[in-house]
């Protein structure tokens, strides 16, 4: 459903349900079915009901429901081609695409003419006047007085079902003008008294919705003469606690939410309805379906999270029906492609795909900076269409943003780079990465990741344009936890706070796109918002909010919808806390806060297929050989080993193991020197353990170690180890580097078995018995420089 090739003129709204031929004609016999068509009337044919002013922009259409020949009577003798269906918008927003989405899902279409906007800011303050101006002129424009009127608000409201049911209750209420009610009275409490009492429900009128018949709803309207931006809903109140106008016009509420559901006052009292493949909203205090959900006042944010599955956006047995609305295809099969070249279709090239500036923030220290930016080079996009604003405030990290961009930088079409010497602030940085992208008329969109971002998806990127939304985010969680980068709902302070629907989504049990009130760390916002609706420059300045809720709120305050998609797996979120930076290589250090990715930095790309494709190796008896390292891992350790750089001297007195003598000495740093021992034994213990259990059966380790060191072999230093049984149970023992390019010569002999390993693999390790039975030596290593890591696992 595209909006853009319906609304071509800007105006007030008018949804019609209108007939072929006379309804008496064509009555419907009871017991057949019914079915329903759609049609448009040509623009002229409204041309009466619009009138021209100056000021901001209002949209102006008529939403038609045809009717089949054999459909034209609700089961109580209403004809449905009587209704007509008037609103108001001031524009064209995304919560009027929703409305128009839900007209739609019951057969309404839109045709458009243009209208001014006079009404005042009614949704925060008394205004709205110029509704009731403009109904007025529409209503003497009409002759038959048997018509219904239907007026609602649009951007805040959903069908939650059709015309049939509407008008069956507008009959049963036995009244010839029905307004929604609310529990709370607005704008004047002071005529509270006067209200009329209800038997059951609420008393108040609500002037967002309302239906009646046309001569009624005439004179109900006859006498406004107010200004645009007086409050609609007051002048409707007047008349409604005026006991002669009111049974003049016979005027009542809809008390227990039969029709219309205004949500302010009532968030306690409305829960979703699951019921064969549809969603309604039930009223549980009156246990009523109401036809029409109003988001009224302050409740945007609950109409937006009941339009995630109203009317049938979302259900159980489909899953999300709207995904593929709207869609703005980059990519294509090669046989449709084919199909499409040879009928004369011509899809686009890389080189015109839209242009993305990405903006990167580094706030804080992170880990796997490198990695990000490994990830980044492989996104999936033509990078001749990419820009890049760098925004660098931590120190730390230039080494690594430097490297890429002295390797990389070349590859992107244009680079910003702000580094912490330039001493700006967060929300500033991020208000310049939005002017590069709104100054820049070539700028389509601007693709905000924060450093912490883990994107595993290469077609991150792709998917969000794809998805041809205002803002929106790909869904990334924190291992094992709950955290994601969106809120299901916010809390009356405007934090955190936990939709009913967030875990099922956070836990992939519903996916979908949702509309929520918050996104952060990776986010996608289309270049023409930023220089329609966000064209201020200090979006995320706040003196109460972080940066991130600064810019949610303004999308929020101008009613822009933010979206988080599921619809993919994206990857995930890096945590931060305890990230240490007095190392060389501080990433070896993270295996607690981020385990899944320090195993795909550090643990061999074959760890995880080693007993399914039999990897591990036996060259002496019960001697076994493994992949369990990672190049980096190996590099990493060795040159953090050479930057501490306080190797033994190899002789026999150690002050550093319990005793103080080492039998059998070498060169070696241990792992408790640089603070490493806790890390090493969660290595041991989640990554040889299980090794250890399958190939030795019936033996299960903690993997408890007083010695885990790394040993340097060199020529003229020590380059060999004598005949030897280690303290313990089993041994670990991992080459480090690689023979015949880093070294000569070394390996393992096994005396007993006259058994050698004298090509180490870089990154293989190899798992021994220590005592008794497996006596071996170190053999010489005739050049370059050796290292290997030694675990004496359970002494």
């Amino acid at each position: 459903m595209r909006f853009s090739s319906l609304l071509l003129f800007p105006g007030i709204f008018l949804c019609a349900l209108s007939p072929l031929t006379k309804c008496e004609e064509q009555r419907l016999p009871e017991g057949k079915a019914s079915t329903l068509t759609t049609s448009l009337h040509p623009a002229h044919t409204f041309q009466p009901l619009i009138q021209h002013n100056t000021s901001t922009t209002c949209l102006s259409a008529v939403l038609r429901l045809r009717a089949s020949p054999r459909l034209m009577w609700s089961p109580l003798g209403l004809c449905y081609e009587k209704l007509l269906v008037v609103t108001v918008a001031t524009k064209e927003t995304d919560g009027f695409k929703r409305f128009l989405r839900s007209a739609k899902h019951f057969n309404y279409t839109v045709l458009g003419r243009g209208q001014k906007w006079k009404g005042g800011d009614y949704m925060s303050a008394p205004g709205g006047g110029q509704k009731v101006r403009l109904l007025k002129g529409a209503l003497d424009e009409m002759k038959d007085n048997d018509k219904i009127i239907l007026f609602i608000d649009s951007y805040d409201v959903v069908f939650a079902s059709g015309p049939k049911e509407l008008l069956k209750k507008f009959q049963q209420a036995k009244h010839r003008v029905v307004f929604s009610s609310e529990s709370l009275i607005w704008p004047d409490r002071h005529l509270e008294d006067k209200h009329p009492h209800v038997r059951e429900g609420n008393r108040f009128l609500g002037s967002g919705g309302f239906i009646g018949y046309l001569p009624n709803i005439r004179e109900m309207v006859s006498d406004w003469s107010g200004e645009d931006d007086d409050s609609d809903q007051l002048f409707f109140t007047k008349i409604y606690i005026d006991p002669e106008r009111k049974k003049s016009i016979n005027i009542t509420v809809d008390s227990k939410c039969r029709l219309f559901q205004n949500l302010h006052g009532a968030l306690d009292e409305v829960v979703l309805k699951f019921e064969d493949g549809r969603v309604r909203a039930r009223n549980v205090l009156y246990d009523t379906l109401p036809v029409i959900i109003h988001g009224n006042g302050p409740t945007k944010l609950q109409i937006n999270y009941l339009g995630n599955y109203i009317p049938n956006t979302w259900t159980f047995e489909s899953g999300c029906t709207v995904c593929q609305e709207d869609l703005r295809p980059l990519t294509i099969s090669h046989n449709i492609l084919i199909n499409l070249y040879d009928a004369g279709v011509f899809f686009q090239q890389e080189s015109e795909y839209p242009l993305v500036v990405i903006g990167i923030f580094i706030q804080q220290p992170t880990p796997f900076v490198t990695v990000f930016f490994e990830r980044l080079l492989k996104l999936q996009y033509p990078k001749n269409r990419l820009k890049l604003f760098i925004y660098n405030q931590e120190a730390h990290h230039e080494r690594q943003v430097s490297s890429f961009l002295q390797d990389h930088g070349s590859l992107y079409q244009d680079v910003r780079f702000i580094g912490p010497e330039e001493e700006i602030e967060e929300a500033s940085s991020r208000n310049l990465g939005f002017d590069m992208c709104r100054k820049d008329e070539d700028c389509d969109y601007f693709f905000s990741v924060d450093i912490e971002v883990v994107l595993k998806n290469e077609n991150t990127l792709k998917i969000l344009i794809e998805q041809n939304l205002p803002i929106v985010a790909p869904m990334i969680t924190r291992t094992g936890r709950l955290w994601s980068n969106f809120w299901g709902a916010l809390s009356a302070d405007s934090y955190y706070a936990r939709s009913e629907d967030y875990v099922d989504i956070v836990q992939g049990r519903r996916v979908g796109v949702w509309n929520v009130p918050y996104v952060s760390s990776v986010y996608l916002v289309k270049a023409s918002l930023l220089r329609s609706e966000l064209t201020d420059h200090d979006l995320f300045d706040s003196h109460n909010l972080d940066p991130d809720m600064a810019f949610c709120h303004q999308a929020r305050s101008k009613g822009i919808f933010m979206y988080v998609t599921n619809l993919h797996n994206f990857g995930r979120i890096l945590s931060t806390e305890n990230y240490q930076t007095s190392h060389l290589h501080n990433d070896l250090w993270q295996i607690f806060e981020n385990q899944v990715d320090w195993q795909e930095r550090y643990i061999h790309e074959n760890y995880t297929r080693m007993m399914k494709d039999k990897l591990i190796e036996t060259p002496c008896p019960d001697v076994y050989w493994f992949p369990i390292f990672s190049v980096a891992a190996c590099n990493h350790i060795i040159e953090e080993m050479e930057n501490f750089g306080k190797w033994s001297g190899g002789g026999s007195v150690d002050t550093r193991i319990q005793g103080g003598y080492e039998n059998v000495p070498t060169i070696d740093i241990h792992m408790n020197q640089i603070n490493f021992e806790k890390e090493w034994h969660k290595f041991l213990l989640e990554f040889i353990a299980p090794i250890t259990e399958k190939m030795y059966p019936g033996y299960y380790t903690k993997a408890q170690f007083d010695l885990a060191f790394v040993v340097r072999y060199k020529p003229d230093e020590q380059p060999s180890l004598r005949p030897h049984h280690d303290a313990s149970t089993f041994t670990i023992n991992i080459a480090l580097n690689q023979v015949g390019l880093d070294y000569q010569g070394g390996g393992c002999r096994f005396l007993r078995y006259n058994c050698s390993i004298q090509a180490p693999r870089k990154g293989w390790a190899l798992m021994h018995p220590g005592r008794l039975t497996h006596y071996h030596e170190g053999l010489p290593t005739t050049g370059g420089v050796r290292y290997i890591a030694v675990s004496f696992v359970d002494p």
